[in-house]
């Protein structure tokens, strides 16, 4: 479990790590966004977590955004995608203000809630984002130099929905999806996505009902021994039944 004095502290949907899995940054449903170090004993299993002061995230214009997905590119760029007023914001510095990126016409007909919650970034800088969509198929949309472009679909499993992804250092597209049971809690799903030709999809992990709370965010990274890593972090919604957590998971080969 993930704890911190600040009122603020919770409803984290974003997360990125490191390279090297000991670094963090966290982004939550308040707009803020958070730095730390994820702390590991001497075989690398992870032990618990040292973070900073809480900073706020400034909308476009002006507005707090209920910050969902993140994805940082290797300048140190920040991407967050919003729901509410469904939009991906630019961040020079994690202290700038945001600048939208063009939208897609599609954008405009998603439901309030049902926004992009998975965002992230590829080895050539490019972002892809998909929408927490329950229907049959999950549409793929990537930006380019005419912006936003619907470049395929992905097919729904069992009921679950995307709330966050990452590309690995492998090249592909992993993504964090749930199902919520009610009383029971959620059960969450990570898939792999092979984007070199019509998307092809394998599931990695699915855990049961209530095992660990929200996750939304997701980083993948390559330990020191080869092996892919997923980290992902809770959004305990602000409460008091839920809990924040980092939870990781080690893929074999």
């Amino acid at each position: 479990m993930w704890s911190g004095a600040e009122a603020a502290h919770g409803g984290f949907s974003g997360i990125e790590v490191g390279p090297e899995g000991r670094s963090f940054t966290a982004i939550s449903d308040r707009g803020r966004i958070v730095t730390g170090t994820l702390l590991r004993d001497a075989g690398g299993t992870l032990t618990g977590v040292r973070s900073g002061p809480l900073r706020p995230l400034r909308g476009a214009p002006d507005a707090t955004p209920d910050a969902e997905g993140l994805a940082i590119a290797s300048d140190g760029t920040l991407f967050v995608s919003a729901e509410g007023r469904h939009r991906i914001l630019h961040y020079d510095g994690a202290g700038g203000p945001a600048r939208p990126t063009r939208p897609a016409p599609a954008f405009a007909g998603l439901e309030r809630n049902r926004g992009f919650e998975a965002l992230a970034i590829d080895a050539d800088g490019t972002l892809w984002t998909l929408p927490e969509h329950g229907g049959d198929t999950i549409p793929l949309y990537r930006r380019d130099a005419d912006g936003w472009q619907q470049v395929g679909t992905i097919p729904s499993a069992n009921g679950f929905v995307p709330v966050g992804a990452d590309f690995g250092p492998d090249g592909a597209l992993y993504l964090l999806e749930r199902k919520f049971f009610g009383p029971l809690g959620f059960a969450s799903q990570v898939r792999r996505v092979t984007l070199d030709g019509p998307p092809r999809v394998r599931t990695l992990l699915t855990t049961g009902p209530g095992t660990h709370d929200n996750l939304e965010g997701l980083a993948v990274w390559r330990d020191p021994s080869g092996a892919l890593r997923l980290t992902m972090v809770s959004d305990d919604n602000f409460l008091f039944l839920q809990t924040t957590e980092i939870v990781e998971y080690r893929l074999r080969d």
